[in-house]
């Protein structure tokens, strides 16, 4: 299911066009354009929430098309991923400039989805908290959006705040400073080893308290190493067991939910696509 995210998807090329728009409609509302002027009608007809766009484009370029809905109040609230070489980037641009993340083309297609599905979530989850109750908690399913989900978009917002996970009878709470990880317990588990145990819940409920706050620190790893190490965990357990990898099982349970301060800089996901699925998945050029 679809959040209600609207995404403005712009490329001159339309084999990218078309692949990125059919991998990212499962996660948000996407909107098309072939180049920066269509685009520009299309923002000031609905403005967007997230634009996802090629840099290197006839006329206008993707930076100068970001620069100009950013200069009008009317389109102006929105985030933005510029997809650019990695000499454009380095050379190029910048973090001063408007984008909130960079896709280093070529790119493989389903490593650029989950790049862009994290900025979608993060979206979704502002979304969320400006719509809370009165008590000021965010809630939500786990199949809206999964444990993985929810961390990556609290570390990318910088967010602090009391997460608390309920799967039956089973309880987790984790805090977040920042962003980061600082105190996790589930039963008896504390630190790590609890967010480690959650990181494999297919269902169940969670709640955000963004006025939760904890003097202790039992996590020993920062949030993208708690996600790489549970997942490395994760694939372990399911080699010992012949099933599907933790990545695999991850990714589909992204498919199916509506969906850090270095995500600007184009910072890694948790989980990279290995070996076996990159020869499965399509890689993308200008």
């Amino acid at each position: 299911m679809a959040n209600d995210v609207k995404l403005l998807l712009v490329d001159d090329n339309p084999m990218v066009l078309g692949m990125l728009q059919q991998a990212l409609t499962p996660f948000a509302r996407v909107v098309t354009a072939g180049d920066a002027a269509d685009a520009l009608l299309k923002a000031v007809d609905d403005p967007p929430e997230l634009v996802v766009c090629d840099y290197r484009m006839p006329g206008m370029d993707g930076r100068q098309l970001v620069e100009k809905l950013k200069s009008r109040p009317a389109t102006a609230n929105f985030s933005a991923v510029l997809m650019a070489s990695r000499a454009d980037i380095d050379e190029r641009l910048s973090p001063a400039d408007a984008a909130d993340d960079y896709l280093a083309k070529p790119f493989f297609l389903k490593e650029a989805t989950r790049r862009i599905k994290r900025t979608v979530d993060r979206i979704a989850l502002e979304k969320m908290a400006k719509t809370a109750p009165s008590d000021g908690v965010v809630r939500g399913n786990l199949s809206q959006m999964n444990v993985i989900d929810l961390m990556q978009s609290l570390e990318m917002g910088r967010k602090s705040c009391q997460l608390k996970l309920n799967n039956e009878a089973d309880k987790c709470e984790v805090f977040f400073v920042e962003g980061q990880v600082k105190h996790a317990t589930y039963g008896a588990l504390r630190g790590d080893e609890a967010v480690f145990k959650v990181l494999r819940w297919t269902g169940g409920n969670f709640e955000l308290n963004f006025e939760g706050k904890t003097d202790q620190e039992t996590t020993k790893l920062n949030t993208q190493g708690l996600l790489m190490e549970g997942l490395r965990l994760l694939d372990e357990s399911q080699r010992d067991s012949g099933g599907e990898s933790a990545e695999d099982r991850a990714a589909g349970a992204s498919s199916a939910s509506t969906s850090s301060a270095s995500a600007g800089s184009g910072a890694p996901m948790a989980s990279t696509p290995g070996k076996r699925e990159e020869e499965d998945d399509v890689l993308l050029d200008n």
